[in-house]
């Protein structure tokens, strides 16, 4: 994993085209090249107010196939993280370690007691791959996406820094 650099804007636009996300992803508002150059070079106020990074997953090689982000909820101090893994590479494990890894560094490094994440109920890959890096199911949030013209439910999942005990990417 290492942190998205100007290089890795066109792989950025690729994830969060209509087909990356599938049938559980929203349609997400799509851009190109050079106004994703743009917002990277000048990011708007609320960008450089809220704490938020997004990280490359590459393998051993060099090869890009997904991305972690977090950012900090405000006034709450806990942070969401968000992830995706290109579809040919799922299923692999690629998702639940650059989770794990995310959780380490962020409570490692952030004084922060909690962190989240959000999927659509019917991830059921997604739901693995946060309960394989340690999240507890928190309950359901009724009709809070729309996804294809449809509105959806979402899964809440969280760590605690206490039932986190000690970082995984040490091992």
């Amino acid at each position: 994993m290492r942190v998205m650099e100007k290089g890795d804007l066109s792989f950025h636009l690729e994830t969060t085209n209509v087909s990356f996300y599938g049938e559980h992803g929203p349609v997400t508002a799509q851009m190109c090249l050079s106004e994703a150059e743009k917002r990277f070079e000048n990011p708007s106020p609320l960008a450089t107010i809220c704490e938020r990074a997004r990280f490359v997953i590459e393998k051993k090689e060099g090869t890009k196939i997904g991305f972690v982000a977090h950012y900090l909820v405000q006034p709450t101090r806990l942070m969401e993280i968000g992830y995706g893994i290109i579809p040919r590479e799922r299923g692999k494990g690629y998702g639940t370690e650059a989770v794990q890894i995310m959780v380490d560094y962020l409570f490692l490094s952030k004084d922060i007691f909690r962190i989240q994440a959000v999927t659509n109920v019917g991830n059921k890959a997604s739901q693995r791959v946060l309960e394989n890096a340690g999240f507890k199911n928190e309950g359901t949030l009724r009709e809070v996406g729309y996804v294809r013209g449809e509105r959806t439910d979402a899964n809440v999942y969280g760590i605690l820094r206490e039932k986190w005990k000690e970082p995984k990417i040490l091992r």
